[in-house]
């Protein structure tokens, strides 16, 4: 890997990054706005970076400002490495999602606490040597940040599910009924096709991750809902945005300046043998 360097003349820093899902391409008010290039390409948009709860944070939304970006042509290495240069220790990374359980609902929120790969032919590592490096993904989002995005629920009184797996499709296609029937059987609950492999590159540069799922649709659909559309996803994205902001804001003002119990700053100790 590229050693960190600058990346802007000012060389800018930020405590926390947020990474915007399809429908949420603005988060920051009377922020900054600032280019940055990594060795790995560009990000997909210019980075805002703004204050909140006395914290400097960057917001980067992962399908371009105006959604130009496909889940599987994301240059994911790019916007994890731009967000690592720019001195960020914390990453939440929102997206809306499918329900695969019918005990969830539309407009609900999942703290998603595992995933399952689905994808094929994305770039998933920044580890290619000559260093062997195998970062376990045994518990793939950050123990100190699952319960304070839970607290910020609560906290703003929003409907959620405290636990959850996404299983991550590659896209950009939705499923057919079998391959949901499949995920449905499983026992897994939420259907996305971003949360891989950008949480995993989060957990390689030792950040922290949560995520926060918006539940927008039912996959495939069930009695007297029609199959899942793009339409209807950013439609109920929408009018959830709001709900969304609020949870955020919250979960940025509940996280404390230092990381204490998590580790995921030491995640590369256990990850190589030299």
């Amino acid at each position: 890997m590229a050693p960190f360097g600058p990346v802007t003349p000012k060389q800018v820093k930020a405590d926390i990054g947020v990474f915007g899902g399809s429908g949420f391409y603005q988060f920051l008010t009377d922020a900054e706005t600032i280019q940055v290039e990594t060795p790995y390409g560009s990000p997909s948009a210019p980075i805002t970076i703004g204050n909140i709860g006395g914290k400097r944070v960057a917001f980067l939304p992962r399908h371009g400002e105006k959604h130009t970006l496909p889940p599987h042509k994301i240059n994911y290495r790019a916007n994890v490495w731009a967000f690592k240069s720019l001195g960020i220790t914390r990453v939440i990374a929102p997206c809306a999602a499918g329900i695969l359980q019918s005990h969830i609902k539309p407009g609900d929120f999942v703290i998603c606490d595992q995933f399952v790969d689905r994808t094929n032919g994305r770039i998933d590592t920044f580890y290619d040597g000559p260093i062997t490096t195998h970062v376990s993904a045994a518990d793939p989002y950050c123990s100190e940040m699952r319960p304070l995005a839970i607290q910020a629920a609560e906290s703003c009184g929003i409907p959620h599910h405290k636990t959850g797996t996404v299983v991550v499709i590659q896209g950009p296609r939705f499923s057919t009924r079998s391959e949901s029937k499949w995920f449905r059987d499983q026992g897994w609950e939420v259907i996305n096709m971003t949360q891989y492999p950008e949480v995993h590159l989060v957990k390689e540069l030792e950040m922290c991750v949560v995520n926060v799922s918006l539940m927008t649709d039912y996959d495939t659909g069930v009695e007297g809902v029609a199959p899942v559309s793009h339409e209807e996803v950013v439609k109920v994205f929408t009018q959830n945005n709001e709900k969304l902001r609020g949870l955020l804001i919250k979960l940025i003002e509940l996280t404390p300046k230092e990381r204490s119990t998590c580790g995921c700053d030491k995640t590369l100790k256990s990850a190589r043998s030299e």
